[in-house]
């Protein structure tokens, strides 16, 4: 990995493009110009069928079950989206009844926009992005890192990516333990960085490999609706069937696969899963006879981390940040935090916890990530934060039923379980999904890739597209 500028040493450590000196000029936010889309703007109409016969049955209604329908819709195939919960987006969902503006409890980066297909559909829904601003800051104690200090920041960061890189070459070992031994008091740090805010686990639940394969995440932009707002509109021509768990998945008859729900049962050639992978494993789907061992294991080698969004709605921009600026802070153990502040320039913070700690602290409960939050931004900035929080919500990802966590990391040593998720079961079940994406883990723009992949396949097995 080769030495990095300000700009884009984040890119490489594959969280978000470093930017320019503080205080240097910032470009102003500009609409993302449009391009040309690989899928037409919106699918045809299709029906939405809650028992009978099928094409195809996919199961969850996020970026890569929504991406998998479109494809079966363009290609006039007759298929049931079913999702669990009661709105679709898995993981990307954006709230606007909590503060009244948008707030993305889960996905809000739209990483690298030139090449991100739900990027290249944006500009056709009317919604606005626009270009995430480049850089991040450091806070020390109360104050923001100096010039000097945000260098020996930004090159510890570059010398521990350079370090799991090289190790990865070797083979797939433990990000924590190939960590060169100089970092000094920036370790914990860059541990954060690289490990709960970038993967939602800390460094030693994660393989090197996953991390040394991860695809450059510079290019970054953001929706001003939210980005749960923009796969709502990628998903509204779909017949999405809300609140309709799947509970059994029959594939025993050479003939058909019967897929059951308590609203009834679909008969079906293929069915494209895109359930979490903690879901997958937690057994809520039961698979007749039982899936093969081999994707069960791979599952559960990618397991989701912990990460989520303590939101805070602070009058008066008391850290005098600018609209989406990131802040990181130098820290001395695990109990850190990264602020974006000002969502899209509305007066919404959202505080940023993963990892062990972040899963601790979600277990804790809504309040006690408020207060961990108020606590530790007062500590950062020497006013008590708590008499200017006028509203505040926490997500707790890890107690959603039908996701059960953030993202998907692989574990020291499971980097191929990828590959793994990614073969099809007797070429009748798919798995789609960030978790079934080499590079592209842990991204909307992965989850989507794999949903098109995935149906694309199951096309070509139908007989390619067919007109109604």
């Amino acid at each position: 990995m080769k030495r990095l500028s300000r700009r884009s040493f984040l890119a490489a450590s594959a969280i978000v493009a470093a930017g320019p000196a503080l205080g240097a000029p910032r470009p102003r936010p500009a609409p993302a110009p449009p391009a040309a889309p690989t899928t037409p703007s919106a699918p045809p109409p299709a029906e939405m069928v809650r028992s009978g016969n099928v094409d195809v049955v996919v199961v969850g209604a996020g970026a890569a079950g929504i991406a998998a329908a479109r494809k079966l819709a363009s290609a006039g195939k007759r298929f049931a989206l079913l999702e669990a919960a009661d709105v679709a987006g898995g993981r990307c969902i954006t709230d606007t009844r909590t503060f009244g503006v948008p707030f993305d409890r889960g996905a809000h980066w739209i990483y690298a926009a030139d090449i991100n297909p739900v990027a290249k559909l944006g500009p056709q829904t009317g919604l606005d992005l626009y270009p995430a601003p480049p850089g991040q800051r450091l806070r020390i104690g109360r104050r923001y890192a100096r010039e000097g200090e945000m260098e020996d920041f930004l090159a510890s960061v570059v010398k521990a990516s350079s370090a799991i890189a090289d190790a990865a070459r070797r083979g797939d070992g433990v990000s924590a333990n190939v960590l060169p031994k100089d970092l000094g008091e920036w370790r914990p740090s860059v541990e954060f960085a690289l490990g709960p805010y970038n993967c939602g686990k800390d460094l030693n639940e994660i393989s090197t490999l996953d991390l040394a394969r991860a695809g450059e995440r510079d290019n970054a932009a953001f929706c001003r609706q939210g980005l749960g707002a923009l796969l709502a509109k990628l998903s509204a021509p779909l017949p999405v069937q809300l609140a309709t768990p799947v509970t059994t998945i029959d594939w025993g008859s050479r003939n058909r696969i019967d897929v059951n729900t308590a609203k009834g049962q679909l008969r079906t050639s293929y069915v494209i899963v895109t359930v979490s992978t903690n879901v997958l494993v937690a057994g809520k789907i039961r698979f007749s006879p039982d899936l093969p061992r081999r994707h069960l294991d791979a599952a559960a080698r990618l397991k989701l981390g912990s990460y989520d969004h303590i939101a805070l709605e602070l009058t008066g921009n008391p850290f005098q940040l600018r609209a989406d600026e990131l802040v990181f802070e130098k820290s001395e153990s695990k109990q850190t935090a990264s602020i974006f502040a000002n969502v899209s320039g509305s007066t919404l913070c959202m505080i940023g916890v993963g990892g062990s700690f972040g899963r601790d602290l979600s277990a804790k409960g809504q309040d006690a990530m408020v207060d961990f939050a108020a606590t530790w931004l007062t500590g950062l900035y020497g006013t008590d934060m708590k008499p200017l929080i006028k509203r505040s919500h926490a997500t707790r990802w890890n107690e959603a039923p039908w996701v059960m966590g953030a993202a998907s990391t692989a574990a020291p040593g499971a980097q191929s379980a990828r590959r793994i998720l990614m073969e099809p079961v007797q070429n009748r079940i798919f798995f789609a999904g960030e978790a079934a994406h080499e590079t592209q883990w842990g991204t909307l723009g992965g989850a989507w890739e794999s949903g098109d992949r995935v149906a694309d396949a199951v096309v070509r097995l139908l007989g390619g597209p067919s007109r109604r």
